[in-house]
């Protein structure tokens, strides 16, 4: 009778581990990974109370001193993000990425590396803040860590990219998505206009090629006026 309970025991135990493993894997195929999504909603937390923070101590009054005999609202961010992107550490917010077409919100930090992206979106640190003349680009997960980039490939022309960065507000109109290698660094190559691309992992559930969003700046507006 001992050795029957046992075995019914284990056989629950078994059963319900594998209905949790199920769960799991088709949470992770219908929407994202569950366990480092929970992880990631609390580090994702932190950098909007951090980024609030930050939008009430930038631009300074000096800052916006500094700017006053500079022309043109293009030139007024370029001054502004020059100034914000000396006083932004590895893994800090920077920004919120707004792209309505997809339902995407969220905060974007600086940098790419792994502990970076459990946060959120990360800004490639080799790339020019948003506006500053070139090429922007920004890197998300498509599984893992909130998937904020997981409906790339749904974008489609025209479709509008707002960041929302404490010196201003830069929208962006999608011009083409694109499937390419991970060693390809062409995508990050300036043109003769302010775009911004965004990069994650493709297929799902691989990192073998990379998917990439190209977007064209298309409106700017300055904090300071």
């Amino acid at each position: 009778m001992y050795r029957d309970r046992a075995i019914y025991i284990l056989s629950v135990a078994l059963i319900t581990a594998g209905v949790v493993i199920l769960a799991d894997v088709a949470a992770t195929l219908l929407w994202r990974e569950p366990t480092s999504s929970i992880y990631a909603s609390v580090r994702q937390h932190d950098a909007d109370s951090a980024l609030d923070d930050l939008e009430r101590g930038f631009p300074t009054q000096a800052d916006r001193r500094a700017i006053r005999g500079i022309h043109g609202e293009a030139q007024k961010v370029d001054a502004l993000a020059s100034a914000f992107a000396k006083r932004v550490n590895d893994g800090d917010p920077i920004g919120r990425i707004v792209i309505p077409s997809i339902d995407l919100d969220i905060v974007v930090v600086q940098g790419t590396s792994t502990g970076d992206l459990t946060k959120g979106p990360g800004h490639y640190q080799s790339t020019p803040f948003p506006g500053q003349p070139g090429t922007t680009a920004v890197a998300g997960h498509r599984t893992t860590y909130l998937a904020p980039f997981r409906h790339l490939d749904s974008l489609h022309g025209g479709d509008r990219i707002e960041l929302r960065m404490p010196y201003a507000t830069l929208q962006y109109r999608v011009e083409r998505t694109k499937v390419v290698e991970p060693t390809d660094v062409q995508i990050l190559h300036p043109t003769g206009y302010q775009r911004l691309v965004l990069t994650a992992c493709h297929p799902l559930y691989s990192a073998s090629q990379r998917i990439v969003a190209f977007a064209r700046l298309d409106r700017i507006r300055s904090v300071a006026g």
